[in-house]
């Protein structure tokens, strides 16, 4: 391998990978600034040029460090070994310990310096947007305004959240070495993208959800894919020297095109809100937005390239390993010029408003969107508010089970038909009950509403059960043995907690699966999941987890969930649904109307009272169960009769191996006993 042209290339890339994209993106970002008129100063309370031009800086180095810091934990987490095979030494009980991989290890550090920067920026960004909310006046008791704003202003106190979150990311990654702790870092970096979404969209302006969700997408995407190419680029001539260059890319190679997928979809879902029409499109404003988008497609194209081309041909030819440093440079540059970009858009106005429309309607004061036409039948499967967030896990679960599907197809192994399907539908109930008429008539009306919990909870999670998600993964996937973990050692990992085991034991399934809904509907909880976008999220992420955890334990496959014998299983079904049952009736016999200041002010002129439509959605909440509950009773039957048939064959099997050895040995037992009794007869006689 001709190493003296590689190792330039490679020390080339790793060092100047951080300035390539600063300068791309401060050139590009700032004539776009400068063409959308971001960059011009406000005609009253400008708070000056530093910040005007600082506040994008700032800012663009603090997507920089979230990427590179976010990227480096990804590569410690998921791509990179964590250990090699030399020996670091003997712990206390003198076993051997293994050495940490270098490679490893310097991805960590990378995460730790980049942490730093993050924290720092965060906390620049956070100044310098009270100055730009204030303006001028903000000079004049700079700490004393700053202090109202970081307590008391819901934008100064979701910036404090963010800093936060940062900080205490960054000293676990200084503090840990273990996977929980890094993964814990990790999941505090991510979490801190909620609040930067939640800020990206007034809650009362129109696609609330769309927005928020998809700038969360987006952000992700963004950052797993330019953090990742960050760490390739600074793992530099180590990795480029290491056997391990092949499969390191095509790991990250695979998180990219996820990215990619991410970036467009949500790309797509956000600039719609703010561009509706051709004419928008040739605003300044949209005309950056399609050159981010044609960026966008340039970097997809170079990883076209990466796959299909370049990254099966590492391991054995020198020139595609020059080629592939090439393409990494090029990417830097336009993944620079594209973060530049959408910098100047975040400070730019679109051609469509996005502040809540003047004179609203009490539905648009409470959900920001317009009262929905009175439901009918139709209308609840022609109504649709896409939520990004649940169009991207239900299409790419759907997506990624039919290519463990296909892969174990044409490897030679079976895997039944039906089970495919029944994922399939239940990832398409999912994506309509989270995007669909349910959804739309959920925001307005208890008796819809109820229709959607009572799918999530009941209808969901049957099919996705019976899909056996987890048996899919472990047979479709192959198992890592360099010491790094995948997604099948993850879920592996998370399958087995202590903590999981104990919400998959039947038992707190059961009372989670009915308690949930009391505690939802009467303790002032459901309050959150209308009024806030993350308690909504969290409502369907707890009761669709609830109802498939609750599956599992009657009808289940998968491993790591307990499971009672089959007549214990029929009886904690109709007790459980007993239970429901007297909560739906309790639904139809209230006079006190459920969170009355939302659904009583709707302000519809069509359908029934609130209180009506509440003890309609009792009535729901008791109906809807019935099916399924006929369903899981009828599966738990066929899998107790398929159990014991199989049971059955077990034992036919060994006694015809055996000869009947059991079988003889009884009789032979009974006939001693029957020689003894006579024995005894006749001595008494």
């Amino acid at each position: 391998m001709n190493t003296v042209t590689i190792e330039p290339l490679t020390r080339f890339a790793s060092r100047a990978a951080v300035p390539i994209v600063v300068l791309a993106g401060l050139i590009v970002g700032t004539a776009a600034m400068l063409f959308t008129g971001a960059a011009d100063a406000t005609l009253l309370n400008d708070p000056g040029p530093a910040v005007r031009f600082g506040l994008p800086a700032a800012k663009f180095v603090f997507n920089l460090a979230m990427s590179l810091t976010l990227g480096a934990l990804m590569f410690a987490l998921f791509i990179l070994p964590r250990t090699q095979g030399r020996r670091a030494g003997r712990s206390q009980d003198g076993a051997e310990e293994p050495a940490p991989d270098p490679l490893w290890e310097k991805a960590l550090k990378i995460a730790e310096v980049s942490s730093v920067v993050w924290t720092i920026s965060a906390v620049a960004v956070l100044v310098l947007t009270f100055a730009d909310t204030v303006g001028a006046q903000a000079y004049l008791d700079f700490s004393g305004q700053l202090g109202v704003f970081l307590t008391q202003i819901a934008f100064g106190q979701l910036w404090v959240l963010i800093v936060v979150l940062i900080a205490v990311s960054s000293v676990i990654c200084f503090g840990s070495r273990s996977y929980p702790g890094i993964a814990a870092a990790a999941v505090l970096g991510v979490g801190a993208m909620v609040p930067l979404a939640l800020m990206g969209h007034s809650a009362e302006a129109s696609g609330h959800t769309q927005a928020v969700n998809s700038i969360g997408l987006h952000l992700l995407g963004v950052t797993l894919w330019l953090g990742g190419l960050f760490v390739i680029a600074l793992l530099g001539t180590k990795l480029a020297r290491s056997p391990q260059l092949p499969s390191v890319v095509e790991r990250y190679s695979s998180f990219a095109l996820f990215a990619f997928a991410l970036v467009a979809f949500s790309g797509v879902v956000n600039s719609a809100l703010r561009v509706h029409d051709f004419d928008d499109l040739m605003t300044p404003y949209g005309l950056v937005v399609l050159a981010k988008a044609l960026a966008t497609i340039v970097l997809g194209l170079v990883g076209f390239w990466h796959r299909r081309f370049v990254i099966r041909r590492l391991a054995a030819a020198a020139s595609a390993r020059v080629e592939f440093w090439r393409l990494i440079i090029v990417e830097f540059v336009v993944f620079g010029a594209t973060m530049g970009m959408a910098v100047a858009l975040s400070r730019s106005q679109p051609p469509v408003p996005q502040e809540p429309v003047g004179d609203p309607t009490p539905a648009q004061i409470l959900t920001g969107e317009p009262l929905p036409p009175a439901p009918t039948p139709a209308r609840y499967f022609t109504e649709w508010s896409l939520d990004p967030l649940w169009v991207v896990i239900s299409v790419g679960l759907a997506a990624a089970y039919l290519a463990g599907y296909v892969h174990l197809r044409r490897r030679g192994d079976s895997w039944p038909v039906l089970r495919l399907i029944s994922w399939l539908v239940g990832m398409v109930l999912l994506f309509y009950v989270t995007s669909g008429g349910a959804r739309v008539y959920g925001e307005v009306q208890f008796s819809a509403h109820m229709i959607q919990h009572m799918l999530l909870v009941m209808v969901v999670p049957l099919p996705m059960v019976l899909g056996a998600p987890i048996t899919m993964l472990m047979r479709a996937t192959t198992p890592r043995t360099d010491g790094s973990r995948g997604i099948r050692e993850w879920v592996l990992w998370l399958v087995h907690t202590p903590w999981l085991r104990f919400f998959a034991n039947p038992i707190v399934a059961s009372v989670n699966f009915a308690g949930s809904l009391v505690v939802f509907y009467y303790s002032g909880i459901m309050q959150l999941a209308l009024e806030t976008h993350i308690g909504h999220e969290l409502m369907i992420i707890h009761f669709l987890g609830a109802g498939y955890l609750f599956g599992q334990a009657l009808i289940g496959i998968d491993p790591g969930v307990e499971r009672f014998p089959y007549p214990l299983r029929l009886l904690m079904l109709l007790i459980t649904m007993a239970f429901h049952a007297f909560f739906g009736i309790s639904l139809m016999s209230s006079e006190v109307l459920i969170e009355g200041d939302w659904f009583g002010n709707i302000g519809a002129d069509w359908g029934y009272s609130a209180i009506e439509d509440q003890q309609r959605g009792g009535a729901i909440a008791w109906g809807i169960g019935e099916i399924p509950t006929l369903f899981v009773a009828i599966m738990v039957a066929m899998q107790w009769a398929m159990s014991s048939d199989r049971e059955a064959k077990r034992v036919d099997r060994r006694e015809a191996r055996t000869d009947d050895s059991e079988l003889r040995a009884y009789n032979e037992m009974l006939a001693k006993m029957a020689v003894r009794d006579a024995e005894t007869d006749s001595r008494r006689r």
